[in-house]
């Protein structure tokens, strides 16, 4: 018999490719105890799709979208999360002008934002390489982000950010960038965020906890003020890459051993709920 706790449990960054494990990823996950995803575009290239117009973008978003509704018919409730990777305009240079790519990086957000008004999307992705770049596609790439912060400001929306890997510096440029924008900080996400819950509070975004061994701890000891995720890739080739898809649910109900159930209400629904203006119910 199952006697785990019936508390809410979210991936605030999961991939699903129905080329890969697709829903037998989201059935680990549901049996393990998951039930909320928050469900990213995967990047173009990794489904073999090649931008060389606005319009591509859509290829990703529908499939995105489609995978939702499959996963929402399982009993898991799955959030689509629509955006560029901004790891995109490296594949775009190799092949187009600078300023063509960052065209069309900021068309497919702003083709994105469509789906949100459209009630099929909750959130935006963006941000600027997690690896060294010049200045120039540096530059560009904070462009591309800022334009993303100015379309969920004006969509009011939620936006998730990869970037590079951040302690406070980094956190306070990112959030400098989004204030002088206008959107609400708390509708910024750091993606992949170390557990720096009082630095971002601070600051007044969100960081979305990579839940690596011990991460979630550290979290904890600066408070509930964060999101739990695994960055699931669903990649063939890397299995369990970043983490897999059982880790949320397995690590929030061992912790809830420790901490009781209260924290990760906060975590796992009210944050949500916060910064995506959606229901997570049981």
């Amino acid at each position: 018999m199952n006697t785990s706790p019936k508390i809410p449990i979210t991936d605030e960054h999961m991939h699903i490719d129905p080329r890969a494990k697709g829903l037998k990823a989201v059935k680990e996950f549901q049996n393990a105890g998951g039930t909320h995803i928050m469900l990213v575009t995967k990047p173009t290239w990794t489904i073999g799709v090649e931008v060389t117009r606005p319009e591509d973008y859509r290829i990703v978003f529908d499939e995105t979208v489609d995978l939702a509704r499959q996963i929402n018919e399982t009993g898991v409730k799955a959030f689509p999360v629509l955006g560029v990777h901004p790891a995109e305009i490296t594949k775009l240079t190799e092949r187009m002008e600078l300023d063509r790519a960052v065209e069309l990086m900021k068309s497919g957000l702003e083709i994105a934002a469509t789906y949100v008004d459209e009630g099929v999307a909750v959130g935006l992705k963006s941000g600027r390489p997690h690896y060294p770049v010049s200045e120039e596609i540096w530059d560009a790439s904070n462009e591309i982000m800022e334009h993303g912060f100015m379309l969920a400001k004006d969509h009011d929306c939620a936006i998730q950010l990869h970037t590079e890997s951040v302690e406070e510096p980094e956190l306070i440029d990112i959030t400098e960038r989004a204030k002088r924008t206008g959107i609400r900080p708390n509708k910024v996400v750091k993606h992949y965020a170390p557990p720096l819950v009082n630095v971002c509070e601070k600051l007044g975004i969100f960081p979305g906890v990579l839940a690596g061994k011990g991460a979630i701890e550290q979290a904890l000891e600066e408070g509930t003020r964060f999101m739990m995720e695994t960055d699931y890739i669903d990649d063939p080739d890397r299995p369990g890459a970043v983490l897999g898809p059982k880790t949320i649910p397995r690590r929030t109900l061992k912790l809830v051993e420790e901490y009781g159930e209260e924290p990760f209400w906060k975590v796992h629904k009210e944050n949500v709920e916060e910064v995506y203006e959606v229901e997570i119910e049981i």
